[in-house]
């Protein structure tokens, strides 16, 4: 059994001299986040594609069963919601080829406009995609989640591809006020979804976002200990991404979300001890 656990990012300022040993070159960053996490969300290609030589880098620093979970880049899922950016897709999917069996699966996140209607172009957007990545869809329409005959439309064009649904769980930081500028600043920000807790694949992603208070962070995910905990009893391999406003712990919050899990399940593979900066901050 094996349950990947991740941040948004591989580094943070706040991390440095904390997580990551400071100075630290910045080619260097992401293998020393490795030894914290075992994935992390490629949020950074969705606002522009990077050189294969950058990628190629990205898998220098990693081990073979880390996990990236690159996302599409805006202009194909935002700017031209699946329709007519097959050059700006090529050119992205030529350049994370490097990463090889790193590139978990291949995030489309798309936009909170992209509704019901849209479902048939999502369909053939993923039909038209090489079968040599699996692919993982993040939506945020209402609908999808309020309207079980919209869930069950997304649902067929997802499996027809067998692609995954991406939950982006924000009940807990939504259940009371803001208490921090980052947590003001995120309440403006983040999409209000409902929890959604239904894997579609063997391999589901969850992306969770606590608070700024570790407790209450780790409060929140309660429910799903339940649900991955169970997801690894069906022989699922579940990827768990744990943000919080400033994400400032968020690497110790994510080893704690595996702890206990594997509390639970003695069986799942440990993670790698990360090399020692300074003295622990949690828990």
């Amino acid at each position: 059994m094996r349950l990947h656990v991740g941040c948004a990012m591989w580094t943070h300022k706040s991390w440095q001299g904390r997580f990551l040993a400071h100075p630290l070159p910045a080619n260097e960053r992401l293998r020393a986040y490795a030894g914290w996490c075992t994935a992390v969300e490629g949020n950074t290609t969705f606002y522009a594609t990077p050189t294969r030589e950058t990628v190629a880098s990205w898998a220098q620093q990693t081990d073979p069963d880390f996990r990236f979970v690159p996302k599409l880049p805006k202009i194909v899922t935002h700017e031209r919601r699946l329709t007519g950016a097959d050059e700006e897709l090529r050119a992205f999917l030529d350049a994370v080829e490097p990463l090889g069996p790193r590139a978990h699966a291949l995030w489309i996140q798309l936009p909170g406009s992209f509704g019901p209607a849209d479902v048939p172009a999502l369909a053939r957007f993923l039909r038209g995609l090489p079968a040599t990545h699996r692919y993982a869809v993040e939506v945020r329409h209402p609908a999808f989640f309020d309207d079980p005959r919209a869930a069950r439309m997304l649902e067929e064009a997802l499996a027809a591809a067998s692609a995954e649904w991406v939950p982006f769980d924000t009940t807990a930081f939504f259940r009371t006020p803001p208490t921090s500028d980052a947590e003001r600043e995120a309440w403006t920000r983040k999409p209000r979804t409902p929890l959604r807790t239904r894997a579609l694949t063997d391999r589901p992603i969850v992306r969770y976002l606590g608070r700024d208070d570790p407790a209450r962070t780790v409060e929140g995910w309660q429910p799903w200990l339940d649900v991955v905990t169970g997801w690894l009893r069906e022989g699922r391999s579940p990827t768990m991404f744990v943000h919080t406003p400033d994400n400032a712990d968020a690497p110790e919050l994510a080893r704690r979300f595996h702890d206990e899990v594997r509390a639970r399940l003695p069986g799942i593979e440990p993670l790698p001890e990360p090399e020692p900066v300074g003295p622990s901050t949690l828990f």
